[in-house]
């Protein structure tokens, strides 16, 4: 019987290694710079370079850089399993995906090119974006419609050897950064759904790319906002720049979405162990009428509740990249990639809450991260799509496994259970 929650010693060791150099090291930028780790090398300042530098530098000395890709792109292949017990180390800082190789959006689009793009396209984008000295766009949700595909109005037409992009799209994160865009347009409007759009790699510089803002979230500084609202005004590619094939956008998006998901979920559960650890420290610190807040039942029961809500989330998440390892299909884990994308702002802003209210009103405060903590919970019930559409997939994969009841009673009807008993077990007849 394989049921088995260890780590095997070696891979522990990296785990060790990672959580002392995230907390002595990388907690210090994210205190020095809270709002640049989107900014590509270029924007960055020397001094900036001068400390972020050698810590990557550091990571990939352990082997632990973009450990998301295989080791033909310099990462070391790990499945989702490895990678998940990883993100729940990084997701407790600012700057540790950065740090570490595995920053979002760019680990998705880098796995997308990968998969799909030319070798020049590699060449020119891919070897960058792992080196960290670049950082890219995905451009797909539109200002009418948010997420839903259906209503998608950015075109992509034929015009000779060449496609010309026209629309709008809205929070394309890092627009004013990226050097290069991954845009999903329509290609065939009266096509069904999943065959009517493709996806195209843009570059940053090509004419006709207008961003007409860039939003700021809640906690940010309103001139330092990364999510872009876009005009793309007659953009002209070549050919080439389709990726995957035409109509085949939603099947070069779900490389990057299945594990994505994964990565935000555990990196979630360590971001709030940190709040929990936080809300510890401050119980068991701060004293009013007579006694520690960690006497009074009401804080008991606040940092039960959530350690409890972390535990359950953290072993879902694990059982779910432990399925995408075992069966390698994203399609078989679909029910609880769904349901730990609802989880995952769910348990993110309860235990941020709690750890607000434990703190008082320093907890709403810049002096300590957590009302940056709770926003990033309720932008992960945004973010990939809102948690009712998730919430609607899980129910839908659930019921697949049930039939309806057969006959005018339910099959735990208590009067009929009893009467088929008496029949098998007694040989008596039984009135209902």
């Amino acid at each position: 019987m394989a049921w088995d929650f260890t780590t095997e010693p070696e891979f522990q060791e990296k785990l060790d290694w990672t959580n002392a150099f995230v907390e002595d090291k990388v907690y210090k930028v994210d205190a020095l710079w809270p709002h640049d780790n989107y900014k590509p090398t270029k924007d960055l300042t020397d001094q900036q370079r001068n400390v972020i530098q050698p810590l990557k530098d550091e990571v990939k000395k352990h082997d632990l850089w973009a450990c998301h890709l295989g080791p033909e792109l310099g990462g070391q292949g790990y499945g989702q399993l490895k990678l998940a017990m990883l993100n729940e180390i990084l997701g407790k800082s600012i700057w540790g995906p950065r740090i570490f190789g595995t920053q979002a959006p760019d680990t998705g689009n880098a796995e997308i090119l990968a998969h799909f793009g030319t070798e020049e396209q590699k060449a020119r984008y891919l070897e960058p974006l792992l080196s960290g000295d670049i950082v890219s766009c995905f451009s797909m949700t539109e200002p009418q419609g948010g997420a839903d595909p259906g209503v998608f109005e950015t075109t992509a037409t034929r015009d000779g050897d060449d496609w010309v992009i026209s629309g709008q799209k809205f929070f394309s994160s890092n627009a004013r950064f990226a050097s290069f865009f991954i845009v999903m347009a329509v290609t065939n409007p009266g096509a069904p759904l999943l065959k009517r759009m493709s996806m195209f790699l843009v570059p940053a510089e090509t004419p006709g790319i207008n961003i007409l803002r860039n939003l700021a979230h809640w906690g940010e500084p309103e001139d330092a906002g990364t999510e872009a609202l876009i005009e793309y005004d007659h953009v002209r590619v070549p050919e080439d720049a389709m990726l995957g094939g035409e109509g085949n956008a939603f099947g070069v998006a779900q490389v990057r979405l299945g594990g994505g998901r994964v990565h935000h979920a555990m990196r979630t559960v360590g971001n709030a162990q940190r709040c929990l650890d936080m809300m510890a420290e401050r119980a068991l610190s701060r004293v009013t009428k007579g006694s520690t807040l960690a006497d009074k039942q009401a804080v008991q029961n606040m940092i039960a509740d959530s350690y409890i809500e972390i535990a359950q989330f953290r072993l879902l998440v694990l059982h779910t990249a432990w399925q995408i390892d075992r069966h390698q299909d994203y399609n078989r884990a679909r029910k609880d990639i769904a349901a730990i994308k609802v989880l995952t702002p769910r348990v993110m802003e309860a235990v941020a809450k709690r750890a607000i209210q434990i703190h008082g009103a320093l907890g709403t405060t810049y002096d300590l991260p957590l009302t940056r903590m709770l926003a990033s919970g309720l932008m992960l019930a945004l973010a990939d799509g809102p948690t009712e559409v998730h919430q609607t997939t899980v129910a839908k994969q659930v019921l697949r496994g049930y039939q309806p009841a057969n006959g005018l009673w339910p099959s735990e009807y208590l009067p009929a259970r009893r009467a088929e008993a008496a029949a098998e077990l007694l040989g008596e007849k039984f009135e209902i």
